[in-house]
């Protein structure tokens, strides 16, 4: 089979343009500054743990905002490139305290404007079959049930 010059050339200005594509479209993570209801900036004081996810506010008043549609909160989050507080201590999948054992420094995945830590690559497939199952045992308040 002969290979065609052109062909190549063209097929690898698409790949380039698409890596270029990706790269614009996901912001740098930052952290948080500023409340997610109000836009005011964060009380550190003001903080609610949901899903694994530290979330600041600017105000008490702000909290069941947030509680009545966390998810359209966290697709701000991931849209704006905002890294949140991760308050995990073990991975969601095994049970595994992070960080300790023949495990090795955790796994970090971007989910949904969530950063979800693992004990290991394995656990990564699992959470990506079922997310929501391993987000239910994910530290602090949890989606209720609609």
């Amino acid at each position: 089979m002969r290979k065609n010059p052109c062909l190549i050339a063209i097929l690898a200005t698409a790949l380039m343009g698409a890596a270029v594509a990706l790269a614009v479209e996901a912001p740098a993570a930052k952290p948080q500054a500023t409340c997610p209801v109000s836009g005011a900036p964060i009380d550190r004081s003001v903080h609610l743990d949901y899903q694994g996810q530290r979330i600041y506010f600017c105000c008490a008043k702000c909290l069941p905002e947030f509680r009545k549609d966390p998810e359209k909160y966290f697709a701000v989050f991931e849209k704006e490139g905002v890294q949140l507080e991760n308050v995990q201590t073990t991975c969601p999948v095994s049970g595994e305290k992070l960080g300790e054992g023949d495990m090795g420094a955790p796994v970090s995945v971007q989910y949904k404007g969530r950063t979800v830590q693992f004990c290991c690559k394995m656990c990564v497939k699992k959470f990506d079959a079922d997310p929501a199952k391993y987000l239910a045992v994910m530290p602090g308040e949890q989606e209720t049930a609609k």
